[in-house]
């Protein structure tokens, strides 16, 4: 199973948030370039990374430091955060990302996802971001009273190659993931699904590792905190 050290990119800082919120933002010393050496240098294969300001924003904010660690890391980067045109889609992925990441652009604009899956394939991921089972957009900011499951069974046959389940009730409290609702979008994803939010120890990797469908999983906050070793962690990278 992949593991995905994750990389929150917010004025330039490494950030952890709590369940998304904005206001409740921890800051780290080592930027994000300097973050996603130390990953490399450990062993790291791959990598998740979100522009938050872009997620606000809807622009791809933070490219020049995104551009700096694809060009330093050599990681297989998955990259997400205010992609929300086939322009910025195009920019990431000369600059060699290995999965472009949809989320509120492909949740209010269906067309948009299925579109893009034709242009990029193999290269479209979709996030979906869930809070009391229905989707939220726009930096986790609106609830688009869409449901998970229903949405997912819609776009099931559009082509994307990787769907990255987040409960944002999880996210940043590290409380483990919410496998429960994972295992039931993963047993109708026809793409396999990555794991994330709320990661707290090596034994909610290996959890992981029991589930069907699952590709990977992302740790953020754990790493950070130090709760989980990047020593241990490579071990349970494959």
């Amino acid at each position: 199973m992949k593991i995905f050290p994750a990389i929150d990119i917010k004025d330039k800082k490494c950030v952890r948030l709590v369940k998304g919120d904005f206001d409740n933002k921890t800051e780290y010393k080592m930027s994000p370039v300097e973050q996603a050496g130390k990953y490399k240098d450990h062993g790291f294969k791959n990598l998740h990374i979100v522009d938050l300001d872009g997620a606000l924003t809807g622009e791809t904010v933070n490219l020049d430091i995104i551009q700096d660690i694809i060009s330093k890391s050599e990681l297989n980067i998955e990259i997400g955060g205010g992609i929300r045109n086939f322009k910025s889609v195009q920019k990431y992925i000369d600059f060699g990302v290995e999965k472009v990441i949809l989320g509120s652009i492909a949740i209010k604009d269906k067309n948009f996802l299925k579109e893009a899956c034709k242009k990029f394939p193999n290269k479209i991921a979709l996030a979906l971001d869930a809070k009391d089972g229905c989707l939220s957009v726009s930096g986790w900011k609106e609830n688009s009273n869409q449901s998970t499951l229903d949405y997912l069974k819609e776009v099931n046959d559009y082509g994307v190659s990787r769907l990255i389940y987040t409960d944002i009730n999880r996210d940043g409290m590290k409380l483990s993931p919410n496998f429960k609702e994972t295992s039931k979008v993963a047993d109708i994803s026809n793409c396999p699904v990555i794991i994330s939010g709320g990661v707290s120890s090596i034994d909610d990797i290996k959890k992981a590792k029991s589930l069907k469908n699952i590709e990977g999983i992302i740790v953020g906050k754990a790493i950070y905190d130090g709760d989980i070793k990047l020593e241990e962690l490579v071990k349970e990278d494959a």
